[in-house]
């Protein structure tokens, strides 16, 4: 989840260590600046103490300093009953604050299996920030967890791994930036060979939707380090078709979507839930704790009706494009800004020289509008409807089918979702390649099954629909507490 080992501080920008949330940032990083330096006015605990010297944890004491809201709140958390404390580095997180603060007083230890690739890399450097363990009398997890739904589904990560499913068929994903590739050549040369009328400029922009919306899947893909099996080849590529065929920021990506992928439709801590309260209520208790306040942003009682012409069409138009180049700037992020550059250089050159500058604005806006829809009814399907309240502290398994389901499997739907029909078993492995998602789904199920957690799967334009019957209801919650509490 953090940093680089070797004998030395070294450029990290020289050997990836295959962390998903670190992914890209850490390129002009150094591991100097990534060791636990000590604040002003206070003192690291010693390391590398013989077991009889090790300071000593209880999960009261743990949470009795962590708590939130406290100003003087230390930024411990647990691995495997080793208790870190990050307070001198989660700012200089190459993947950013958030993943790590959300962490903070919990036990982290299968958020941390999820998000590594290679962890005994990761690990030898985890002693930087040691202070202690938990004492023997503690449990090695929180009341709030299900300890022995997490024994389970630790032996159903061990046995994935030893059937080897989270090893990506490569082929695979080159066929898929194949037709990516093939859909963009096509949507211009529509234009060049059958001119620029209305009919083929409307072919033109269906291909070329198609293809970004395609070449956003495979990226994704690639974020998640599960196309290659080395790290490097991910990142690099990830450069290649976020930057260059997106024209989007790859570590501006990363930041905000590994942040949702740690604390999925928790509010405050799932980035995915920032449109709560602005333009949306979302979730039940949520929404009634709004109306009880007596807020009102939007009329929430009709966000079911605009919400399909404003959340899906716009997304991309404008926040995407303003968050992706902000935060590029802002973080530094020079490399992705330079290929980004490449990408309208390339658009505005080739389709310029077909299409008049209004009609090539209004080709591009049509096309981004297009994308946008796709892209926010997908992503969407699987979350709003779901389970969204404050982190409760819940157990990783329970944590991710709370607030995920699933969409019925078909080979246009595993297409038109990237995959993301899958989002159960995506989110509790999120390195895994997403060809072999089927193959682990029947044993997610029946470990559901043997739990009584209930495992949701739905046909493609039911989930569409529950979008808005679940804006529906969470707006009738807001305006009843609004009216009469």
């Amino acid at each position: 989840m953090w940093w680089r080992p070797g004998q030395g501080p070294q450029p990290l920008g020289k050997k990836r260590h295959g962390c998903l949330s670190c992914f890209g940032a850490a390129e002009s990083v150094a591991a100097e600046r990534m060791a636990p330096q000590e604040e002003p006015g206070t003192e690291l605990a010693p390391r590398g103490l013989p077991s009889s010297a090790t300071r000593l944890f209880t999960w009261d004491e743990i949470g009795l300093h962590t708590k939130q809201g406290d100003p003087n709140r230390e930024r411990w958390l647990v691995i495997d009953r080793k208790v870190y404390d990050i307070r001198s580095f989660y700012l200089r997180h190459p993947g950013g604050a958030g993943i790590l603060s959300s962490h903070v007083g919990q036990d982290a230890t299968d958020a941390f299996e999820a998000f590594h690739v290679d962890k005994s890399f990761v690990k030898k450097f985890l002693n930087l920030l040691l202070i202690g363990e938990l004492a023997p009398d503690q449990p090695s997890l929180e009341p709030s967890k299900n300890e022995s739904l997490l024994m389970d589904f630790r032996e159903l990560r061990a046995m994935v791994e030893k059937m080897e499913l989270l090893k990506p068929n490569t082929y695979f994903f080159m066929a898929f930036l194949f037709h990516i590739i093939i859909l963009e050549v096509a949507s211009w040369l529509t234009l060049l060979y059958f001119g620029t009328s209305l009919l083929p400029i409307i072919v033109s922009l269906v291909l070329l939707t198609i293809s970004q919306v395609q070449a956003s899947w495979l990226q994704h893909d690639l974020g998640h380090l599960s196309v290659f099996q080395k790290p490097k080849w991910n990142h690099l590529l990830h450069k290649l078709v976020m930057c260059h065929i997106v024209g989007a920021s790859a570590n501006w990506w990363n930041l905000l979507h590994f942040q949702h992928h740690a604390k999925p439709n928790c509010y405050t801590k799932d980035p995915d839930l920032d449109a709560h309260p602005f333009l949306f209520t979302l979730g039940k208790s949520l929404s009634v704790e709004l109306g009880a306040k007596k807020k009102k942003y939007m009329p929430y009682n009709h966000q079911h009706k605009y919400f399909s012409f404003t959340m899906p069409p716009l997304l991309f138009p404008t926040y995407f494009h303003y968050r992706t180049f902000y935060v590029a700037f802002k973080k530094k992020f020079w490399v992705d800004l330079a290929w980004m550059l490449t990408f309208y250089i390339k658009f505005f050159y080739i389709y310029g020289s077909l299409l008049e500058i209004k009609t090539l604005l209004a080709y591009y806006l049509l096309f981004r509008m297009m994308e946008s829809s796709w892209f926010v009814w997908v992503s969407q399907m699987s979350h709003i409807p779901m389970h969204i309240d404050y982190d409760k502290n819940l157990d990783w398994f329970s944590l991710q089918l709370q607030g995920t389901c699933n969409v019925d499997q078909s080979l246009f739907n595993d297409w038109f979702t990237g995959h993301l029909n899958f989002q159960i078993e995506h989110h509790l492995f999120p390195t895994m390649p997403r060809h072999n998602y089927w193959k682990v789904a029947p044993l997610v199920k029946s470990l559901c099954a043997k739990h009584g957690v209930e495992y949701k799967c739905k046909p493609l334009l039911t989930a569409f629909a529950d979008i808005l019957r679940s804006l529906k209801d969470s707006g009738e919650l807001w305006l009843d507490a609004y009216l009469h509490q």
